[in-house]
C-alpha cells in the first residue's frame, strides 16, 4: 500500500514541488493551504506523514503540531533559528526541514521517518452488519463506508470494541480524550446523534441506543 502524505503549506510554489517530488517517489501526497483546513481534513482521514509549514493562515503550525498525535510530522519552515528547531522537535516533530530545501533530502528525510514510523497492527470489529477496520480508519455496514469525523470515528471504535455493553458518558469521553480534546459531555450527545442520522441513512436501523442516565449502547440487530 502507498504511504500518504498530507503537504500543509499555504506556498502553493513549495507545495506543488513537494508534492511533484515525492509523488514521483510514489507516495500520494493531498493539500492543505491553512491549519484550519487541515484540521479540519484530520477529522476524516490520517495521513502516514505530515509535512507541515509553521507560517500559516488561520491555525498556526505550532498549534496544529500541539493537536496531532500518533503521526510522524516533519516541519518545513523558513525559520532558521535553533530555539525554533528545538522547540519543534521538543513539541512532537520527528525532524525539520529549513526552507529552501534540496529536494534529494527531502526524499531522504521522508523515507527515513516513515521508516522508523510505528507499525500499527491492523484490527478489526465487527458487530452485526457494522464492520471497522483500524488500519483504514473506515467504517462500513454491509460494504456501505460511513464517512465519519475523527471525533465520531473514536466514539464509534469504543462502541465497537464493546459491543452490546452499557458505556458511561464519562468512560467514553475518558477514553477519547487524548485524540479528541474538543468532545465535551454536551457535545457527546450531538456527536451520537451524528452517528445515528449516518448509521440510519444506509439500513434504516437504529444502532445506538440511549441508556438513559448512564450512557449508550451499541447492537448489531
Amino acid at each position: 500500500m502507498k504511504n500518504r502524505i498530507l503537504i500543509i503549506d499555504d506556498d502553493i510554489q513549495i507545495g506543488n514541488l513537494e508534492q511533484e517530488v515525492l509523488e514521483r517517489e510514489g507516495y500520494i501526497c493531498y493539500r492543505a493551504y491553512s491549519g484550519t483546513e487541515a484540521i479540519l481534513l484530520l477529522e476524516k482521514q490520517q495521513p502516514d506523514l505530515i509535512l507541515l509549514d509553521l507560517m500559516l493562515p488561520g491555525i498556526s503550525g505550532e498549534d496544529v503540531l500541539r493537536r496531532i498525535n500518533g503521526i510522524p510530522i516533519i516541519v518545513v519552515s523558513a525559520k532558521v533559528g535553533i530555539d525554533d528547531k528545538v522547540s519543534m522537535l521538543t513539541g512532537g516533530a520527528v525532524d525539520y526541514i529549513t526552507k529552501p530545501f534540496n529536494t534529494r533530502e527531502l526524499s531522504a528525510r521522508v523515507a527515513v521517518a516513515l521508516r522508523k514510523a510505528p507499525m500499527i497492527k491492523s484490527e478489526v470489529y465487527r458487530c452485526g452488519d457494522i464492520s471497522l477496520d483500524t488500519s483504514s480508519h473506515s467504517v462500513s455496514i454491509n460494504g456501505n463506508e460511513i464517512k465519519l469525523t475523527k471525533t465520531e470515528y473514536a466514539i464509534m471504535k469504543l462502541l465497537m470494541q464493546n459491543p452490546d455493553q452499557v458505556i458511561a458518558k464519562s468512560v467514553i469521553l475518558d477514553n477519547i480524550a487524548e485524540d479528541t480534546l474538543d468532545c465535551t459531555e454536551s457535545s457527546l450527545k450531538t456527536h451520537i446523534s451524528h452517528i445515528r442520522t449516518k448509521l440510519r441513512e444506509i439500513e434504516g436501523k437504529e444502532y445506538i441506543e440511549s441508556i438513559w442516565g448512564i450512557g449508550y449502547k451499541l447492537s448489531g440487530e
